[in-house]
C-alpha cells in the first residue's frame, strides 16, 4: 500500500505502508512535518488533513464537524490507512517550522537588546576574549638535504609564530597535512586553541582562509535560533532560526520524553534536532556568510534540561519521573564530531549547565545575560515559553524554579490557538460599548485571521475581562453579536467569523479555552509567589522584572498584569531582554570568562522543586481566577463595569 501526502506549496511525498498504519506516524516516517502539539493523542485538533482519494478508518472527533468530515477532513492522529490513498496537508499544518515568528535578532529592536546585554556583561568586568587563534605560517620546503618530516616542520613554524612550547597535531589534521602543505606551496593557515603553553591544532587550510568562527545556539522546545560570530572580533556574521523539528513529536517536553522512550525513540528525537534542524540552519548560515564549516572552532548551546538530553541522545525518562533526576547537569569534553554537527570535528561544544530537572542551561545562560548575578537590587527573571522558568535574587543569592504552564502560551489546548506564524492574532483591543475587536495579525498587510497565538490570547482575555464580557472565572456574562453559545450553553467570543477567516473556519475563544489559559497564567504567578515566599519576600520587594522568551516580545505587560499572570508592580520595572538564552550562549562562545561565569552562576543557584513545597498548590488554586482570589495583590487590575 502507498500513501501520498500532497503538501500545500511543496512537492508531494509518497511512502509505502501496511493496512492499519497510523497516518500521523506515517507522516513522521516520511519526514512530512504535520503539527501535532499533543503528540497524537487527539486532544489538540491541530493535525488536520484532507482525504483526497482512498480509504481511512477514522475515529470521530469533536475537532471535526459533520460537514467537515463529509468534505474529507480528518485528524491524522486518529486515522488508519485501509487502502492506497492521497491526503492533502494544508499549509497551516505543515509550515509551522519554517514560518514561526521567533525572538532571533531579526529586528533593530532585538539587535539593540542583544547589544545592550553584551555591553552590560562587559561593564560587569567580563572580557570578550578567547584562546582561539588563526595564523599563517610558511614552512621550509624539504629537500634531499633536509628530510625533516612534515609534522616537525609545521611544529617549528607554529613555535616561531606563536611562541608556544608545545604543539599538538591531532589525527584528523595529520591525515591531511602532507596534501595541504604541498597544495598551498608550503604556506598554510593554521587554526586552533591555546591551552596554556600548548597550541592544539584544529585545522590546516588555504592561507587565504583565516576566519575563526564560533556558533551560539538556543534550542527551545518550540524554536531554535543560531548565530555565527567571529571569534577574534566578536562580530556577528550570520543569524538564523526555525521551528524545532521535534515539534511533531509533541509540543511539550513530557510528550517528547515519552516518545524518546519508545523503540528507536532516542534516535528519532536526536535526528529531528541535529539532522533536520541544526544542520540545515548551520549550512545556510555558512553559505550566506561564505564561511567554511570547518572554521567553526567552538559552539555553545543554551537549552532546557530535556532538550540537552535529547540533543545528546541520553535517556531523559528519569527527568519526568519522581524524584526527577537528570543524567547530568554539566557535560565537559563534548566535541562537534561526537554529534556529527557540520563544524570542525574537534570544536568543543559548550553546554550551559542545567540546574534541575526543569530549569536548564537556557535559564543559566539567560541569567548570565540578564546580569542579575552582578546587581544589588532584587530582580526577577522570567523565561516564558512552553515551560515557565524563574530566577529571583541578586549578587548575594539566586533562587530558581520551573512551573508547568503547558502549551497554552504556544497556542496549544486552545481551540483556535496556533503558534506565532502568519495569520495569528498577536494583539487585540475590544471596544467596551460595541464589543467589536481591533486585531493585529502576523503577516503581510491584508493577511486574514487563521488563529490566535499566546500574546494575542493574553490581550483577548484581558480585554474580555476589562470590558466585563467575562467574569473572574472566565465565564461570559454579556451578550452580543460576537458572543455565541453552543447547545450546552457554553459561551465563546468570535474574533473572526467563518467568512472572515483564512481557512473558512470560525476563529474564537470559548470558556474552555479561557479556563485552560487561566490555569497556565495561574501556574506562572503561583510559581512567582512561591519563589518569593521561599525567601520570605513579597512582590513589593521586586526592583526589576526581566522577561525573556519568544512570547515575551509580543506581550502587553499591562494586560499580563491585568489578568494576574505577572506581579502587579510598576510597569517601568518590566524589561524585555529578548532571547536571553541565545545572548548568554553568544557570550559563552566568544568569551572564556563568560563561559566560566556561567558555570559559577549555575553552581551558586538554588533550585526549588515546587511540587514538594508546602502551600504551592493552595497558591496555584488561588491564582486560577481573574486576576486572583486576593484582589489586594492586583490593585491596578481593571474591570470596567
Amino acid at each position: 500500500m502507498k500513501v501520498t501526502f500532497q503538501i500545500e506549496g511543496a512537492t508531494p511525498v509518497t511512502i509505502e505502508c501496511n493496512a492499519g498504519d497510523n497516518l500521523l506516524e506515517l507522516a513522521r516516517r516520511a519526514n512530512v512535518a504535520i503539527d501535532a502539539p499533543c503528540s497524537g493523542n487527539g486532544s489538540c485538533g491541530k493535525c488536520r488533513v484532507k482525504l483526497v482519494e482512498g480509504q481511512l478508518e477514522t475515529l470521530k472527533s469533536r475537532h471535526i464537524t459533520d460537514e467537515e468530515y463529509e468534505a474529507g477532513w480528518r485528524l491524522s492522529c486518529n486515522s488508519k490507512v485501509l487502502s492506497d490513498c492521497t491526503v492533502f496537508v494544508p499549509d497551516i499544518a505543515s509550515a509551522y517550522q519554517s514560518r514561526m515568528k521567533t525572538a532571533d535578532l531579526s529586528s533593530p529592536k532585538e539587535i539593540a537588546i542583544f547589544e545592550d546585554c553584551q555591553n552590560n556583561l562587559k561593564e560587569s568586568g567580563i572580557h570578550f576574549v578567547n584562546n582561539f587563534r588563526s595564523v599563517v605560517v610558511t614552512v621550509a620546503e624539504p629537500t634531499l638535504d633536509d628530510t625533516m618530516p612534515d609534522n616537525e616542520r609545521l611544529t617549528w613554524a607554529i613555535h616561531e609564530a606563536l611562541g608556544v612550547e608545545k604543539v599538538h597535531i591531532p589525527f584528523c589534521v595529520m591525515v591531511k597535512l602532507a596534501h595541504t602543505l604541498r597544495e598551498y606551496n608550503w604556506s598554510v593557515c593554521v587554526k586552533g586553541e591555546l591551552c596554556g603553553d600548548t597550541f592544539r591544532c584544529m585545522e590546516i587550510c588555504d592561507p587565504a582562509d583565516t576566519a575563526i568562527v564560533g556558533c551560539a545556539i538556543d534550542i527551545g522546545t518550540t524554536t531554535v535560533t543560531m548565530v555565527l560570530t567571529d571569534l577574534t572580533s566578536g562580530k556577528l556574521l550570520a543569524k538564523g532560526s526555525s521551528g524545532n523539528g521535534q515539534i511533531r513529536y509533541g509540543a511539550d517536553v513530557i510528550n517528547r520524553i515519552i516518545e524518546s522512550g519508545r523503540p528507536g525513540g532516542k534516535a528519532k528525537l536526536q535526528n529531528a534536532i541535529i539532522k533536520e534542524t541544526l544542520t540545515p540552519i548551520m549550512a545556510n548560515l555558512c553559505r550566506s556568510s561564505k564561511i567554511n564549516a570547518r572554521s567553526i572552532l567552538r559552539l555553545s548551546v543554551g537549552s532546557n534540561t530535556t532538550m540537552n538530553h535529547l540533543l545528546l541522545g541520553v535517556d531523559a525518562e528519569p527527568v519526568r519521573m519522581e524524584p526527577y533526576i537528570p543524567s547530568f547537569f554539566s557535560w565537559e569534553g563534548l566535541l562537534a564530531g561526537d554529534l556529527k554537527l557540520p563544524a570542525n570535528p574537534l570544536a568543543p561544544v559548550l553546554i550551559a549547565p542545567n540546574i534541575g530537572s526543569y530549569v536548564g542551561g537556557d535559564i543559566t545562560a539567560g541569567t548570565l545575560a540578564a546580569g542579575i548575578w552582578d546587581k544589588d537590587e532584587m530582580s526577577l527573571f522570567i523565561d516564558l515559553g512552553t515551560n515557565g522558568e524563574l530566577v529571583f535574587g541578586n549578587r548575594d543569592f539566586l533562587m530558581s524554579c520551573a512551573c508547568s504552564a503547558g502549551p497554552a502560551f504556544e497556542g496549544g489546548d486552545i481551540s483556535s490557538g496556533m503558534r506565532a506564524t502568519d495569520g495569528a492574532v498577536e494583539a487585540a483591543v475590544i471596544d467596551k460599548d460595541t464589543m467589536e475587536p481591533t486585531l493585529s495579525v502576523i503577516g503581510e498587510p491584508g493577511q486574514k485571521v487563521v488563529g490566535i497565538c499566546g500574546s494575542g490570547i493574553i490581550d483577548m482575555i484581558s480585554e474580555l475581562f476589562r470590558t466585563g464580557i467575562i467574569n473572574a472565572r472566565g465565564l461570559f456574562v454579556r451578550d452580543g453579536r460576537r458572543i455565541l453559545r453552543d447547545a450546552h450553553g457554553m459561551g465563546r467570543y468570535v474574533l473572526a467569523f467563518a467568512e472572515e477567516s483564512e481557512t473558512g473556519r470560525e476563529v474564537s475563544l470559548n470558556e474552555v479555552d479561557i479556563d485552560n489559559f487561566i490555569r497556565a497564567k495561574g501556574a506562572i504567578f503561583s510559581a512567582i509567589d512561591t519563589l518569593l515566599q521561599s525567601v520570605d519576600m513579597t512582590v513589593d520587594m521586586i526592583d526589576k522584572v526581566y522577561v525573556a522568551g519568544g512570547i515575551g516580545s509580543g506581550i502587553n505587560m499591562k494586560n499580563a498584569v491585568n489578568i494576574g499572570m505577572l506581579p502587579d508592580v510598576e510597569l517601568e520595572k518590566f524589561h524585555y531582554i529578548g532571547n536571553s538564552s541565545l545572548t548568554g550562549a553568544y557570550a559563552m562562545v566568544v568569551s572564556d570568562e563568560a563561559n566560566a561565569k556561567c558555570a559559577e552562576v549555575a553552581a551558586n543557584m538554588t533550585y526549588l522543586e515546587l511540587s514538594t513545597y508546602p502551600g504551592y498548590m493552595d497558591s496555584f488554586v488561588a491564582a486560577c481566577f481573574l486576576p486572583h482570589t486576593d484582589r489586594s495583590l492586583f490593585p491596578h487590575s481593571v474591570q470596567e463595569m
